[in-house]
């Protein structure tokens, strides 16, 4: 079963809900689901609505013309997606495995609704593991004299093989400007810390010498200012006095793992809207 998806942000005012839903009902659609927040602060709707093409009366290249004077006579920003569109998948790795392991094992049992197209990374240790499970595998060595020239033949790579979404799970390099803005809201990063606290290097041994009784992990967009992009999904775990480093390296790489499954699930699925720095995640 086909069905649309709405994704809607726009000034908050009255109305809105019962034209969207009208404009579905008027021609024969049947809605699956219909989520919507109001950010009172900043007086902005939100709103995700999926209902099925089956009995539509409108093809599906007709229902954004169709849906157009509704847009514009609310001021919204809004995207239109199809179920049965798969996004394009290209991960970014470095030496460290879990992440990947994770996301090539959730891919290939199809709980991950994308197409999983290709793996980069600036080191050739885990090509083995990306070819065990028959995913094209490409090495580019970075350095700082080579860095953006390398990127631009990344680029052009993710390009030609229309990636829609970048996955850096626990890719050990920063990304230029150039790159992100390529690909803005569209590369999805894991950080092995609960942010904003204990950014930067060695976050569980300085958690360990604070003494800390939660550690957690934090899946988020990138932008061009470093681990502050817009959060997608956070998690945290208990530890205590008897945990020593090691036991909170293993906890924290768990909840990585979950931390950036979820995040790209939700991507895959259309249920993310960024704004202001934040998203709002749909059920």
């Amino acid at each position: 079963m086909e069905t649309a998806i709405l994704l809607i942000s726009c000034p908050d005012r009255k109305g809105i809900l019962a034209e969207v839903t009208g404009f579905i009902a008027k021609n024969g659609g049947n809605i699956l689901h219909a989520d919507q927040h109001i950010d009172f602060q900043s007086s902005t709707f939100f709103m995700r609505i999926e209902w099925e093409l089956d009995g539509f009366l409108l093809p599906k290249e007709k229902i954004e013309e169709a849906f157009r004077p509704i847009a514009e006579k609310f001021g919204m920003d809004y995207q239109l997606h199809f179920s049965s569109e798969v996004k394009n998948v290209a991960i970014f790795v470095s030496r460290y495995d879990h992440c990947l392991y994770d996301l090539l094992y959730r891919f290939k049992a199809g709980e991950l609704p994308g197409n999983l197209k290709l793996v980069i990374s600036n080191h050739t240790d885990l090509q083995p593991v990306v070819e065990m499970f028959g995913i094209p595998f490409y090495y580019f060595p970075k350095n700082r004299e080579n860095k953006l020239s390398v990127e631009e033949r990344e680029i052009e790579l993710l390009e030609r093989e229309g990636i829609d979404l970048v996955v850096l799970a626990r890719y050990m390099q920063i990304l230029s400007d150039r790159f992100v803005n390529r690909f803005r809201n569209r590369i999805i990063n894991i950080h092995h810390s609960f942010l904003p606290a204990f950014v930067g290097a060695k976050p569980y041994h300085r958690a360990y010498q604070r003494g800390v009784k939660i550690i957690g992990a934090t899946s988020h967009y990138v932008t061009e200012e470093l681990d502050q992009g817009p959060i997608i999904e956070q998690d945290v775990v208990r530890v205590s006095h008897r945990d020593s480093v090691e036991d909170m390296i293993r906890k924290g790489r768990d909840l990585e793992k979950i931390v950036l499954s979820r995040a790209v699930k939700w991507h895959l699925e259309n249920k993310i809207l960024v704004y202001d720095n934040k998203t709002v995640i749909f059920n």
